[in-house]
């Protein structure tokens, strides 16, 4: 029996009990399908190291229960919500007539007031063009270091870059209602 083979017969052995344990995990036929399909796709990468074959049903459910609980720690750690209900959590969106009031050389020169700290990492962000990583090397700090250069970063640049009669207006949220993408 060649490999083909011997995949096709694991494959129609134990599908329908990976399903139904998927589906007892999920509740969903969608998810069940794809964490049983994933299993498979393990098998037929990894399966070959298997030195036991009286152990190939252990090893499928153990994978699959393993995939199962990798998608639910990602999706704690990320949810996914609907954007309509988190419309009013996420920052207001960049007004392109504001962004087009601002000039390359008005920028540069508000950069020079940001402070020095966060001037680097906004510079080699927006005039260079790096990635996070990249910055990160070139500063010899932390990604997330330099996330939170950036972020507070922008933020006073944002403040400087706005003239006084078109600063933020905060909305009745506390939220600005008029920021400038930058």
């Amino acid at each position: 029996m060649n490999a083909a083979e011997q995949f096709e017969g694991i494959v129609s052995q134990y599908y329908e009990g990976l399903f139904k344990f998927a589906m007892s995990l999920t509740r969903s036929e969608s998810e069940a399908r794809d964490l049983t399909q994933h299993t498979f796709c393990t098998w037929a990468n990894k399966g070959h190291q298997l030195r036991d074959a009286s152990k190939v049903k252990a090893w499928l459910f153990t994978t699959l229960h393993r995939a199962f609980l990798t998608v639910r720690r990602k999706r704690s750690l990320f949810p996914h919500h609907e954007l309509e209900a988190v419309a009013a959590e996420l920052p207001p969106a960049a007004s392109p007539e504001v962004a087009n009031q601002v000039d390359s050389a008005h920028i540069l020169s508000a950069l020079s007031q940001v402070d020095d700290v966060y001037q680097g990492a906004l510079a080699l962000f927006y005039i260079d063009d790096l990635s996070y990583e990249e910055i990160a090397t070139v500063l010899d700090v932390p990604v997330g270091t330099v996330r939170s250069r950036l972020s507070r970063g922008i933020t006073q640049l944002r403040r400087i870059v706005l003239p006084e009669d078109a600063a933020c207006e905060t909305d009745v949220t506390g939220r600005d209602s008029n920021p400038v993408g930058v």
